[in-house]
């Protein structure tokens, strides 16, 4: 069952004036990594499903993102991000249930997150929204550093 919105959030798309607000709301959620270059990682988002790559706002304010992929089989959460000034008022899972009903609108049967396994807190943030954990290993290559 969706969660009203938080009367003060507003979602919309990600522009490009958006960038500085975003990488110094991902650093200080510590998103950022030395292998994730978050300038890159934009550019490479907005070249595929820019529409599915989106803000929180209050008055105007960035406090919040997520980045949405889908590829035909798996949908895909990356960088959802609050600002520790607005964690535990709802605007994560907010933005998540409506996530959710974007991938399910375009025929997503599943979505998977990778979270690091330091970070326990996130962990629990999506096991509290109905997360379970797969019986799987991730994997990776990288290409680029």
């Amino acid at each position: 069952m969706r969660q009203p919105k938080p009367t003060e959030l507003t979602i919309r798309n990600y522009s490009e004036s958006d960038e500085r607000a975003v990488v110094e709301l991902w650093s200080r959620c510590q998103l950022v990594t030395p292998q994730n270059d978050p300038r890159r990682d934009i550019a490479l988002k907005m070249d595929f499903q820019p529409e599915l790559f989106w803000v929180g706002t209050v008055r105007e304010k960035i406090v919040a993102t997520i980045m949405l992929g889908y590829e035909g089989h798996r949908g895909w959460i990356n960088y959802l991000a609050v600002s520790p000034d607005h964690q535990k008022t709802g605007f994560g899972r907010y933005m998540m249930e409506m996530a959710e009903e974007r991938l399910k609108t375009l025929g997503c049967p599943k979505i998977n997150v990778q979270v690091r396994t330091t970070n326990l807190g996130v962990i629990e943030f999506y096991r509290r929204i109905g997360f379970g954990e797969d019986k799987v290993i991730g994997l990776g290559k990288r290409f680029t550093l």
